[in-house]
């Protein structure tokens, strides 16, 4: 079995003093947050701030304190199980306009609820609610 690691970033916005979060549409079909594999000698908020460049254009990121929630799940690929565990941050932004990368077919911004019907995994949407539960804690 292949053992990776990724992190990523849940990234919102305010708008109208609302929330809206990022969602990805990956070419298999599934909408999800920014993320990607470590790089050698990476940091875990090191590989997703780079992720979030690479796949978004997004520079301005700062991280909301407190944060960090891992995921794990398994897949094929070439015919090998891969165990890949990701580590989500939460951060806000105030880029609204990105350009995707090739990896993507599609990007939005959505609120709570529409981002939580949007997702299309569990796991993801586990992330989602404890990012929600995270920004009311904090205001």
């Amino acid at each position: 079995m292949i053992e990776e690691t990724s992190a990523g970033i849940v990234l919102f916005r305010k708008e109208n003093d609302e929330n809206l979060f990022l969602l990805l549409h990956y070419p298999s079909g599934h909408w999800d947050f920014v993320k990607g594999k470590m790089e050698k000698n990476e940091s875990h908020t090191e590989t997703a701030v780079r992720e979030t460049r690479e796949e978004t254009g997004i520079t301005d990121i700062k991280f909301v304190e407190g944060f960090e929630e891992w995921i794990e799940y398994n897949f094929q690929f070439q015919k090998e199980l891969v165990n890949k565990k990701v580590v989500f941050f939460l951060a806000e932004t105030k880029t609204k306009d990105i350009e995707i990368s090739h990896e993507h077919q599609n990007f939005i911004w959505l609120n709570y609820i529409d981002a939580m019907e949007k997702t299309t995994f569990d796991n993801a949407k586990t992330v989602l609610s404890k990012a929600q539960k995270k920004l009311i804690q904090t205001i």
